[in-house]
């Protein structure tokens, strides 16, 4: 069966993808049809050809943005063994690089913008939050289930305090513009992952 995108599709691809590196660096307020017009090389017509309203792209580009995001980290996470390991390696990866996409983590950025007054994209976000968080605690839950963690540990706790360390501590990286409290943090969390992993 042929996967070949027509015309009209990759034309699409094409503005979502470039359109979310707008959003993410800019935010839905302050991103400008000029902007995305500029950035896609589209017109006006050209773009909402295949968009209903700058919100729908909004979403669509941060949906784009985080399955990228997802990719990246699962791309590095399939090649470490363990439950553990793979925890340790998300909160690794992402204090390296937090985003496959310019401007930062999309989930932070896109949580803190759609705050004030856009319900679509506050629930996209929300959705994605909460896949996260699922897919920790279900490495936590894994890792229980092998005897590699503690049964005491607690799979909401850890997952919720993995994602908030990460996503605190590079909002205060970018405001003080050093790395010094991601540095905190990864530390942190890897000793909260010691004070929970069974003696080999």
């Amino acid at each position: 069966m042929s996967t070949t995108l027509s015309k009209g599709e990759k034309t699409r691809d094409k503005i979502i993808r470039k359109a979310a590196a707008v959003f993410n660096q800019h935010g839905y307020s302050g991103t400008s049809l000029s902007e995305l017009m500029e950035e896609t090389g589209l017109e006006k017509g050209g773009i909402y050809r295949h968009f209903e309203s700058k919100e729908d792209l909004a979403v669509a580009a941060f949906d784009y943005a985080w399955s990228e995001i997802k990719q990246r980290r699962l791309t590095i996470l399939n090649e470490i063994p363990t439950p553990l390991g793979k925890l340790r390696g998300m909160i690794d990866s992402f204090a390296v690089k937090p985003s496959a996409v310019p401007g930062g983590c999309a989930l932070m950025n896109t949580a803190i913008d759609a705050d004030d007054g856009n319900p679509v994209l506050r629930a996209h976000a929300r959705e994605a939050l909460h896949e996260w968080l699922g897919y920790l605690e279900g490495l936590v839950q894994q890792g229980i289930n092998e005897g590699e963690i503690s049964a005491k540990a607690s799979l909401a706790s850890i997952a919720s305090i993995i994602i908030a360390t990460l996503e605190g501590s590079l909002m205060m990286s970018r405001l003080t513009g050093d790395r010094t409290s991601m540095t905190h943090a990864r530390a942190h969390l890897h000793k909260m992952l010691d004070s929970v992993a069974k003696p080999l």
